[in-house]
């Protein structure tokens, strides 16, 4: 299975972005997670879409987070609003919670 992340950049304070996870395989028929990492911290869980459709979210970005599927692009996407320095991290997405992409870096500046 290959994942690869992208839309990944450097962001101001308050902004937003979208990243794309695109998969080698059905993303419709696994559960897709986003997750990041920040220098010095453990790995953290953001958002998570099931094959059935449902959500979940990590308590730090509910609510300016939104996981959806793209099933033209077979892809996964996080739109995310109301950026804050502390989002600046390496963001990974994941799938059928065993394999890992490469990851984008997001960088928010205050």
């Amino acid at each position: 299975v290959q994942l690869q992340a992208s839309g990944g950049g450097l962001v101001q304070a308050g902004g937003s972005l979208t990243l794309s996870c695109r998969a080698s395989i059905s993303v419709s028929g696994n559960s897709m997670a986003w997750y990041r990492q920040a220098p010095g911290k453990e790995r953290e869980f953001l958002a998570r879409m099931t094959s059935r459709g449902s959500r979940e979210y990590g308590d730090s970005v509910k609510g300016r987070f939104f996981i959806s599927r793209d099933y033209a692009k077979n892809t996964v996407d996080l739109q995310m609003h109301n950026l804050e320095p502390e989002d600046t991290a390496v963001y990974y997405c994941n799938c059928a919670y065993t394999y890992w992409g490469q990851g984008t870096q997001v960088t928010v500046s205050s």
